[in-house]
């Protein structure tokens, strides 16, 4: 079918979009999170997930339907969409997981998607391989080869209007995903899943899933609707949002609440280490944590699913907002903080920062530079590459200080770190209005020798004198040999002469 996504805004690889839903005559914006309805234990009715948290979309697994008598006959007397009484878009798994966690299960690709087309799913599932992390390559091609295998049957399975998911396998070999990804995108296949992270999610992997996204967003094209399968924590969304991801599917919400367990943006809290509820959510706003352990076990457990929920959408809304102005990777800066490992997430996302830059809008409102991670984004990246465009001879002064100097030159260029030299004529012109502190880190001086570097080396027929006040000398070591290089001794005779 394709043709069923719209972007409208991108800041890096994160992106506002449209996901349209033909069968269910819905337009779901993204980044949107689908809550996980359990069939047979519903800790919240799917209406109040629409109602109150603003689902635009859910998931609920098909083989479990399937497998069951009593709701096999239910649902395809009543249809999905009025058994569950949710009037969104509706995705169904197919039993993979069932066939991650036990082996094998007893239904085929066309019998699952035709089941999932007559009970009124929106988007349904084949049935492929969820190869799980750091396998023998092997295992992980033969796998594959069964998925792909699958994805091309369920291309002759006729659906209608009901959009297919192509999922993306490859276990952690980042070429088998890239692979994989050109694969599903070469079907007719609809929303493309990347599979079998959860074991990655679940161990902190964050780099290992960065690499693993950008292999398959690099064999992707971009009307191609992303879903991390799994992926269903707040603290991570910002990062995979900026990765390009563009669909989530949240069992932890209640999963987490059944173990007592308290979602935030900066990781998880257990009920009973808590004295005070950091939100302010209806839950957090109404209850203490000490009336919650007052409770029954599953009234505080709906509670604190409630609260659960709350926190996750509510971390939805805060990151489409920095889309929309601008501030996502400042969004993702600040969560990358809160562990050890999203910090590592974050910094392999910048290793893919070419693939980031070619979609990076080239004005936005602020740049903000707030850690070292600053000095690698996509605008520093892309004013570096700016800079081949100038065509320069004469003498040419770089400065920290434009009125450093008193000798004449042909033209005098600012610097600023991190971005490196830049006419002043620029200097109102993004990123070049970026918020910088008065103190940088090495690496934003060093980002900034970097674009002078390569302003020198386009432009052979310029001579250059830089007058770069306290930037540290191991830097300056590093600029080309034949730059005059004005020390800081000297600028410090002149300022006390001027005195």
């Amino acid at each position: 079918m394709r043709d069923v996504f719209e972007v409208r805004t991108y800041d890096g690889a994160g992106r506002l979009g449209e996901l349209t839903v033909p069968r269910a005559d819905v337009t779901v914006e993204t980044p949107a999170l689908l809550p996980v309805v359990n069939p047979h234990v519903q800790t919240l009715e799917p209406s109040r997930l629409q109602s109150e948290f603003g689902a635009e979309i859910m998931i609920t697994n098909s083989y479990i339907l399937h497998g069951s008598g009593d709701l096999r006959d239910t649902v395809l007397e009543e249809g999905l969409h009025d058994m569950l009484g949710f009037d969104g878009a509706i995705m169904t798994d197919s039993g993979s997981f069932q066939l991650a966690e036990y082996g094998e299960i007893d239904v085929t690709t066309p019998e699952i998607l035709q089941f999932q087309h007559d009970i009124g799913s929106d988007i349904g599932t084949p049935v492929d391989i969820p190869t799980p992390p750091d396998v023998e390559r092997e295992q992980a091609e033969s796998e594959l080869n069964t998925t792909q295998e699958r994805l091309e049957i369920a291309e002759g399975v006729d659906v209608g209007e009901m959009l297919v998911n192509a999922p993306i396998q490859g276990s952690t070999y980042t070429d088998l995903r890239r692979e994989a990804a050109e694969h599903a995108y070469s079907t007719s296949l609809d929303v493309f899943p990347i599979g079998a992270v959860v074991p990655l999610l679940n161990s902190y992997r964050y780099a290992d899933v960065a690499e693993i996204v950008d292999s398959v967003k690099r064999g992707l094209g971009g009307d191609a609707p992303v879903h991390l399968f799994g992926a269903g924590h707040p603290m991570m969304f910002a990062l995979a949002v900026a990765m390009g991801c563009d669909l989530f599917d949240s069992a932890a919400y209640a999963l987490y609440a059944r173990d007592e367990r308290y979602l935030t943006v900066r990781g998880t809290e257990h009920l009973e280490d808590l004295e005070y509820f950091p939100c302010h959510c209806p839950i957090c706003s109404d209850y203490t944590p000490a009336e919650l352990r007052k409770m029954d076990d599953q009234a505080a457990e709906d509670l604190l699913a409630e609260h659960n929920l709350h926190v996750s959408f509510g971390e939805m809304r805060t990151i489409k907002q920095a889309i929309k102005e601008g501030s996502l990777f400042e969004l993702v800066e600040q969560r990358a903080r809160n562990h050890p490992t999203m910090l590592d997430g974050y910094r392999t996302l910048l290793d893919g920062v070419d693939r980031l830059e070619a979609s990076d809008p080239a004005s936005k409102d602020a740049f903000f530079h707030v850690s070292t991670e600053s000095s690698r984004r996509p605008e520093v990246v892309r004013h570096h590459e700016r800079l081949d465009r100038f065509d320069l001879d004469g003498e040419i002064l770089l400065a920290t200080d434009r009125g450093a100097l008193d000798r004449e030159f042909d033209e005098r260029w600012a610097v600023t770190p991190p971005f490196g030299p830049y006419p002043p004529a620029l200097s109102e012109a993004y990123p070049l209005t970026a918020e910088v502190p008065e103190r940088f880190e090495r690496q934003a001086y060093a980002a900034a020798a970097e674009g002078i570097r390569r302003l020198v080396a386009v432009n052979p027929d310029a001579e250059f004198t830089v007058a770069l006040w306290d930037w540290p000398d191991d830097v300056l070591e590093t600029l080309p040999d034949d730059i005059r290089v004005e020390s800081t001794d000297s600028y410090s005779e002149k300022t006390e002469e001027s005195v």
